[in-house]
C-alpha cells in the first residue's frame, strides 16, 4: 500500500507538491490526473524513491521510503517513467529482462517471465531487435514489459499510454487493471480523462500542486469540477457499454 502523509517539495521558490495526502491501497487501480504543471510526475518521482520531499513522509506497505536501501525498493516497486524512449542500443528482449536483475527471486523462472511479460506487451517478436529502432509505442510497451517482469507488489506508473495507439492503450491498462486483482497496488499518471474513469478504481484529481478530489470516478469527474481545474466546459455522460463516466469536450 502507498500512504503519502503532508508531503511538500520546492525548488528554489518555486513549490513543486503542497502538503500532499492519499492514501492507495492493494488491488486498486489509482489515476493521478490534473492539468500540466500539477504536480502529479513529482508526486509520483517522490513516492518512487527519486526526489526527497522537503517535508512529511511517503510509507510503502507501512514502511518509511527514506528506510529503505536502492536494492530493497526494487523488491517492492516498479516503475514506468515518464517519456520511455530507449537510449541504449540493447536488444528487446535484454531490456525486459533488466525487471529482474535485482530482484531476489528464483533465476530458473526468470526466461518464461520475460516470454511472458513480452507477449503480453505485444513485443514478443520484435525480441532480438535493437531498442533504439523501435517506434515510440515500440518502445512504450517495452517498458511496461519490463515492469511486468518486475512483478512487483506495487506498481507507478507515468503516462504509460502517452505513446500507445488506441488498442495499446487499452492492453496496458487492462494489464494494469489485472495486476491489480492479483493484489498488486497500481498508481498511473493519466492525461486522458475517460481512460482514467474507464480503468481506475479511483481518482486522485490534482491543481496548483496540491490535490483537489479524490474518489471514485463518478465522484471525480464532474462537469463542475473539470470545468474549474481544467478551465475547460465539459459534458459528463455514461458510457454505453462500460460503468463509467465518458467526458466530451463542449
Amino acid at each position: 500500500m502507498i500512504d503519502v502523509r503532508n508531503v511538500s517539495l520546492s525548488i528554489g521558490e518555486k513549490t513543486l507538491l503542497d502538503q500532499v495526502n492519499l492514501t492507495c491501497r492493494p488491488g486498486t487501480v489509482t489515476a493521478l490526473v490534473g492539468p500540466n504543471g500539477a504536480g502529479k510526475s513529482t508526486l509520483l518521482s517522490v513516492i518512487a524513491g527519486d526526489h526527497k520531499p522537503d517535508s512529511g513522509e511517503v510509507l510503502l506497505n507501512d514502511r518509511p521510503l527514506h528506510r529503505f536501501s536502492i536494492r530493497d525498493l526494487a523488491q517492492l516497486r516498479s516503475v514506468f517513467p515518464q517519456g520511455s524512449a530507449i537510449r541504449f542500443g540493447y536488444q528487446v528482449h535484454e531490456v525486459v529482462a533488466m525487471g529482474r536483475a535485482f530482484r531476489n527471486l528464483p533465476p530458473g523462472e526468470d526466461d518464461a517471465v520475460i516470454d511472458r511479460a513480452m507477449a503480453q506487451a505485444e513485443i514478443a517478436h520484435m525480441a532480438w531487435r535493437d531498442a533504439q529502432t523501435l517506434s515510440g509505442g515500440e518502445q512504450a510497451r517495452t517498458t511496461f514489459a519490463r515492469v511486468l517482469a518486475q512483478d512487483c507488489p506495487i506498481v507507478l506508473l507515468d503516462e504509460p499510454t502517452a505513446a500507445l495507439d488506441l488498442r495499446h492503450q487499452e492492453r496496458v491498462l487492462a494489464g494494469a487493471a489485472d495486476l491489480a486483482r492479483k493484489g498488486a497496488t497500481v498508481l498511473a499518471v493519466l492525461h486522458d480523462l475517460n481512460l482514467a474513469a474507464a480503468h481506475a478504481d479511483r481518482v486522485i484529481l490534482m491543481r496548483n500542486t496540491a490535490v483537489a478530489a479524490t474518489g471514485t470516478p463518478w465522484e471525480v469527474l464532474t462537469e463542475s469540477r473539470i470545468g474549474a481545474v481544467y478551465r475547460q466546459d465539459v459534458c459528463v455522460m455514461p458510457h454505453p457499454r462500460r460503468d463509467c463516466p465518458v467526458i466530451l469536450t463542449t
